[in-house]
């Protein structure tokens, strides 16, 4: 094989994301071996299991100067590193994520005494914050009070950052700090508190060059149908405003004020599907999306998700409706009337639906994968309708609330022999359906398979519409 180019290689490598395979082509020879090396440790913090944490922390502290390893002892730190083995590269300069999120959560782990915790974050934050490091992603963790902007060459390694994470509860002067050092950020992650949110984000947002995506979440710590006060909320989309030309991409856990949702003219993905949605509230205009290509709503009205589908100029192709009721059959006309370039789909199902539901696999043909929730035992009218009408690219399936009964299952496969082979999800406890899933599997029917699906979403969703 002829000699690739590094850029190539490099481009190849970038777009690996199975860990274990970056790993079997470190070996192959040096060239390779410093480029993957660069790749895995652009953003080392996806490797965070507890095992990998521990070797992670490790060589970050194989870095440290001897100057703060004296001082870290000197605080009754001890902190092991191998330093026996010389280490081949320093892996610290590759870094453009800087994920204080997970050292703090590392260093909690191992080390008990919280006031000794803080001293190494110091020391860690020198380390990393140098003249020789350019970061892009940054992750804040909860409670964050370091002040970046008073580390020397905090302006030069984070003036470039384009990804930040934190919970809007920072004290003032962190918060200060990040303003004075960030102006080009285009994705901000911000986890919601239930009090003492700091209305300084507001002015972050807002001098902001170019944001394009924004990620608005509950504290993890709280039940996730908690808001924080509504006027908070209310100042946080205020200050969206001035991005509503660039803005593609909105999560956030509530009903976004419809005069600001309806200037985000150019938004490709709208994810509002989080519990705390209020299924009686309905927006009283039309909002155009022309550019949505993925849509994820939970809790809302009919007529809600109905006008958004018929307001999507045909590009949608992701679709996810939960734990929306009543009246399925008018959203199944909606989405095949109105999608027809729709890859993934996800979707309850009642036995009642199953004559309008054809029509989604007739006029869909680009679908890909099907979610389908339900409680109806009609799984043979169900798989009649997937086996003869499923489009040509359609093999992924995802069966959840579900008993099937095996010659179902089995009329099914049979059906659906010649066609693409098929990747199927559901539950079961059957050992009579394993054996049939392992036996299709052998003839090549199925591809693969997982009968161990977690459904209790699921299940709170169909019970709550019986």
């Amino acid at each position: 094989m002829s000699k690739l180019n590094k850029d190539i290689l490099y481009l190849i490598f970038d777009e690996l994301h199975d860990k274990n395979t970056l790993f079997s082509c470190l070996l192959v020879n040096k060239t390779w071996c410093e480029m993957i090396i660069r790749n895995l440790w652009r953003d080392p913090w996806k490797f965070k299991e507890d095992r990998n944490g521990k070797l992670l922390l490790n060589t970050i502290v194989t870095h440290l100067s001897e100057e703060s390893k004296k001082y870290l002892k000197s605080q009754g730190i001890n902190i092991r590193s191998r330093s026996y083995n010389k280490i081949l590269f320093n892996y610290i300069t590759f870094c453009k994520h800087l994920n204080l999120s997970v050292i703090r959560m590392i260093l909690n782990k191992i080390i008990e005494n919280k006031s000794k915790i803080i001293i190494i974050m110091n020391e860690i934050l020198k380390l990393f914050i140098n003249e020789k490091t350019k970061f892009t992603h940054l992750y804040l963790p909860e409670k964050f009070d370091y002040q970046l902007n008073l580390i020397p060459e905090a302006k030069n390694c984070l003036s470039e950052i384009e990804f930040l994470s934190c919970d809007t509860s920072i004290n003032d002067k962190t918060l200060i700090g990040l303003m004075e050092i960030c102006y080009s950020i285009k994705e901000l992650e911000l986890f919601m508190e239930l009090e003492n949110n700091n209305y300084g984000f507001t002015k972050l947002i807002k001098q902001q060059k170019k944001l394009l995506k924004i990620h608005f979440l509950p504290n993890s710590k709280y039940p996730i149908y908690y808001p924080c006060h509504d006027s908070y909320y209310d100042a946080i989309e205020n200050s969206l405003f001035n991005h509503s030309s660039t803005i593609e991409y909105l999560k956030t856990p509530r009903h976004i004020n419809t005069i600001i949702l309806s200037s985000f003219v150019n938004l490709k993905v709208l994810d509002m599907s989080n519990h705390y949605m209020n299924w009686e509230f309905k927006w009283n205009q039309n909002l155009i999306f022309p550019h949505l290509e993925i849509l994820k709503v939970s809790r809302f009205s009919i007529h809600t998700v109905i006008n958004i589908i018929e307001h999507t100029s045909g590009h949608l192709l992701e679709l996810s409706i939960e734990k929306v009721y009543w009246n399925n059959e008018s959203i199944i006309q909606a989405i095949y009337q109105n999608c027809p370039k729709l890859k993934y789909l996800k979707m309850m199902l009642e036995n009642k639906d199953l004559l309008e539901f054809k029509n989604i696999l007739i006029n869909c043909q680009d679908l890909n994968e099907l979610y389908i929730v339900t409680a109806h035992y009609f799984w043979g009218d169900l798989f009649e309708i997937l086996a003869e009408y499923s489009p040509m690219n359609l093999y992924k399936f995802t069966f959840t609330m579900m008993i099937i009964i095996s010659e179902s299952l089995v009329d099914f496969f049979k059906l659906w022999e010649g066609r693409r082979p098929m990747i199927l999800k559901f539950f079961s406890n059957s050992k009579n359906i394993k054996k049939i899933m392992q036996n299709y599997k052998a003839k090549g029917i199925i591809k693969d398979y997982d009968y161990k699906l977690d459904y209790k979403e699921d299940l709170i969703w169909v019970r709550m519409c019986r």
